[in-house]
């Protein structure tokens, strides 16, 4: 049942932009160039808004196994299937008896299915931090091998901070709050596992930033600072925006279970209240991990500025876990098999229905309609003053620029434009193609013939946006 949710209908829907546009651009851009230190956005500008190994995942598949969606979403198919399997092992050990429901659970939850489905690093970075969270458990409820188990766990969160920087060592703070409440030994912050952590994690950064002098302050100032205490990215910085983006993610994520979870969050006080005692803290000692595990992490993400969904995707394995207790002590066994599986019916029919749906998201589409109004070869697709669609390097093997009307001031790390067209058109590159705005276009083709060129478009408008192809003006 499992692997079907995963893996069937993965490659049904062409890329979607602009997330899984952006993902899988980089991704075949190291592959082609070769270049596997540099996230490239094309070969004149950098990305550095995520470390690379999402990257490295997406371009390793696309290697193997082509140039196709189903290729570029496996990494993250394989993610969610590592967290179904992860929960069952953590679910075993701190709960002995729960952990098939807590599995069944986590896998049949909207948000993590739906977020299996998309090209982002979410599921990687959720992935490696509950690697991280099961080797500690292991390492604490466990007979055997202790060191051994914070040594995996040191590694699995090298990859968390290879993912998504720091953000990805959130789960650490979960693990030294919980060794400080619980009694015995401390063993999270041994120095083997410390040490590996740099060994593996460190020197990506180390060699881009010395190689890209200014990228450190880029990072700590513009992804960690302003991320989390400015509203600098539009990610729902309201004082409110906390609650209207994680309360229906929340409550339609967890669905169909929902209810399960509210019953245990109404009982989450009382709790609380009795954890103020040490002895309480010893004999629950699994339920005030898992409690941790979820609202550690969810008072940091809404205390920050910046919010979306999902970001709290790492917290569906201890909320899955937590249900399947919950469901346990109210002596509540899985629904019938006929009911799951009409559920899974259910969720496969969205994932059918979203390949379906016509979207300009779809770069498959676009793709599409370039292949028939070019009959030559497509090298490059620029799209001017307008949102790039950088799934056409996947599905065109085309590179894609977004360039400017006129020359504006640009970061230096991720601009917003690539260039601006008047430098873009003295290149003189063959097999380009050009997009732009149905509603630019007359100042569009004005810029471009005062510069000397001509225009051909090549058919009526797609959706609002004229393309169309420049060459030089023939002399007299």
């Amino acid at each position: 049942m499992v692997l079907t949710l995963a893996l069937a209908f993965l490659g049904s829907r062409g890329i979607w932009d602009p997330d899984e546009g952006r993902y899988t651009n980089v991704a075949v851009n190291m592959l082609d160039s070769g270049d596997w230190l540099n996230p490239r956005r094309n070969d004149e500008v950098g990305h550095w808004t995520k470390p690379p190994l999402t990257y490295w995942a997406i371009a390793s598949s696309v290697g193997v196994l082509g140039r196709n969606p189903w290729a570029a979403r496996l990494p993250i198919a394989l993610a969610y299937l590592l967290c179904v399997w992860l929960t069952w092992r953590t679910a075993r050990r701190l709960a002995p008896g729960t952990e098939t429901p807590a599995a069944v659970v986590y896998a049949t939850m909207l948000l993590p299915f739906g977020a299996s489905q998309l090209v982002t690093t979410d599921f990687v970075l959720a992935a490696c931090e509950t690697l991280a969270v099961w080797a500690f458990v292991e390492a604490r409820w466990g007979k055997t091998h202790p060191k051994m188990w914070i040594v995996l766990m040191w590694a699995a969160f090298a990859l968390a901070f290879l993912a998504k920087g720091p953000p990805g060592l959130l789960p650490l703070a979960v693990i030294v709050l919980c060794d400080w409440l619980l009694p015995g030994r401390r063993r999270a912050l041994e120095i083997t596992g410390v040490v590996l952590f740099a060994v593996l994690a460190l020197p990506w950064y180390a060699a881009v930033f010395l190689n890209n002098p200014g990228l450190f302050e880029y990072f700590i100032g513009d992804e960690v600072v302003n991320r989390i205490a400015t509203n600098a990215f539009g990610r729902n910085g309201q004082w409110y925006g906390w609650l209207a983006v994680y309360a229906p993610t929340l409550v339609l994520g967890t669905m169909p279970w929902t209810p399960s979870l509210w019953r245990w969050t109404r009982g989450l006080p009382g709790r609380i209240r009795r954890w103020r005692d040490p002895g309480a803290r010893d004999q629950e000692a699994a339920m005030l991990l898992l409690a941790i595990w979820v609202l550690l992490p969810l008072a940091v993400f809404c205390l920050a500025r910046s919010r979306l969904p999902l970001y709290v995707l790492p917290m569906f394995v201890p909320l899955a876990i937590l249900i399947a207790i919950q469901r346990q002590g109210e002596r509540r066994s899985l629904p019938h098999w006929g009911w799951l599986a009409a559920w899974c019916g259910a969720l496969l029919a969205l994932k059918l229905g979203a390949a379906a749906w016509p979207s300009h998201k779809n770069a498959a589409e676009w793709s599409d309609v370039l292949r028939s109004r070019t009959p030559d070869a497509i090298h490059e697709v620029v799209f001017v003053e307008d949102m790039a669609r950088y799934g056409l390097r996947l599905h065109l093997n085309a590179e894609v620029e977004k360039v400017s009307l006129l020359p504006v001031p640009g970061a230096r790390f991720n601009p917003t434009f690539d260039e601006d067209l008047a430098t873009e058109l003295a290149e003189g590159e063959p097999g380009v193609v050009y997009i732009t705005k149905q509603a630019l276009w007359d100042e569009v083709r004005s810029r471009i013939e005062a510069k000397g060129y001509r225009v051909e478009t090549l058919g009526r408008p797609y959706r609002e946006r004229v393309m169309f192809t420049v060459a030089p003006m023939q002399g007299p």
